[in-house]
């Protein structure tokens, strides 16, 4: 009778502890690693940064430095491609919000037989390669590509207009990106929502733009917070988006990791552009927690 409620608090710290371990081997243990080498210095071999803790005279000795981090601190240069990709992902983020939340509450409102063939177009793109998805768009901007040469045939312009290679092109290419990361989690939301409150604004006198913002709206909110989350994390660290549209003047931290990594073989400084862009993903983050633990479930 006694083996009984052991072997069940084997199998439920078992279980338990099955995706602790997971975070901990595919998680936790590389950001180790990342931060251990961000405290480094280059060195030529392989790999290329020097050793951590090294000993000499029979004691071990810590060589690690915080020299990366002063340097991230002090140069402009990564100061302010931590800035325009912070920018760049919040307007992105609110453009997407404002894209993808009409779409989200219209395939909510929808009639049940065309919900799924509308959740599969928000989908379809992910059928697709990204990489070829963002060339398509280099097509579609290109100064003779499809929108300057239908506004060319229509005489809307004279000569074409530059869209490809600027910042207005990695919001397009964002924003098509992640917008089905905003569709989805509002649609959650949306589809489980209790109409009977809007019902009763309604019958109380309330317009339907009023019900909305009053009563839609906010019951959505930790749905919002969700996609704005989903959206903004990925866009902070975006490689591919700004290096294929927005050209070599537009800098983003994905584009100088990739830079200090392959080109400079400057690993450890690489390391430390990671771990802070880390720290400054995990704000929105930790902030999302306090405004709506709903949110994270979400």
């Amino acid at each position: 009778m006694s083996a009984r409620p052991s072997n069940a608090n084997a199998g439920s710290f078992f279980v338990a502890g099955l995706p602790y371990g997971w975070l901990l081997a595919f998680v936790a243990a590389p950001l180790f690693v990342i931060a251990a080498i961000s405290l480094t210095d280059p060195a030529e071999g392989v790999p290329p940064y020097t050793a951590l803790v090294s000993r000499g005279d029979g004691t071990w000795r810590w060589t690690g430095d915080l020299d990366n981090y002063w340097t991230l601190g002090g140069d402009w240069h990564y100061v302010a491609a931590y800035l325009g990709s912070l920018r760049v992902a919040f307007v992105a983020t609110l453009l997407t919000l404002l894209l993808g939340y009409p779409m989200a509450y219209a395939i909510a409102r929808a009639r049940r037989e065309w919900r799924v063939l509308l959740l599969t177009a928000v989908m379809l793109p992910f059928w697709t390669s990204f990489l070829i998805r963002v060339y398509a768009w280099i097509g579609i901007l290109n100064s003779n590509g499809f929108i300057n040469t239908a506004l060319l045939d229509l005489g809307l312009i004279e000569e074409p207009l530059a869209l490809l290679y600027t910042e207005f092109a990695v919001y397009i290419g964002i924003i098509y990106a992640y917008l089905p990361f905003m569709v989805m989690p509002i649609f959650a939301v949306l589809e489980r929502l209790d109409r009977a409150p809007v019902e009763a604004a309604m019958d109380l006198g309330a317009r339907p733009i009023t019900a909305f913002l009053t009563v839609t709206l906010p019951l959505s909110l930790h749905g919002v917070l969700a996609g704005c989350l989903l959206v903004f994390v990925p866009a902070v660290g975006e490689f591919v988006v700004p290096e294929l549209l927005g050209g070599s003047d537009f800098l983003m931290i994905g584009q100088l990791l990739w830079t200090e990594s392959f080109q400079n073989r400057d690993w450890p400084l690489a390391a430390a552009i990671a771990v802070a862009l880390l720290l400054v993903v995990a704000v929105p983050i930790l902030v999302l927690q306090k405004l709506s633990p709903r949110a994270t479930r979400a």
